[in-house]
């Protein structure tokens, strides 16, 4: 899909300046950045969704815990 993308001026240097440096486009860059944001969010809802599943599990083992 299409998009165009409007950056700040010192963020649309520093990437022309890493496209640069890696012989690279800033679309190639964009896009690496795209999936490693996504891939991470990802990774961070499923470490809050399995430590929710752990205070609802332990809820009582962590508060005798807590109080001793």
């Amino acid at each position: 899909m299409a998009m165009t993308v409007r950056l700040p001026p010192p963020i649309d240097s520093a990437l022309e300046e890493l496209a640069r440096q890696r012989h690279t486009s800033k679309h190639a860059l964009l896009i690496e950045a795209a999936d490693r944001f996504t891939r991470q969010e990802s990774r961070t809802e499923r470490v809050l969704v399995s430590v929710d599943e752990i205070t609802t599990e332990y809820s009582e083992l962590l508060t005798r815990l807590e109080d001793a």
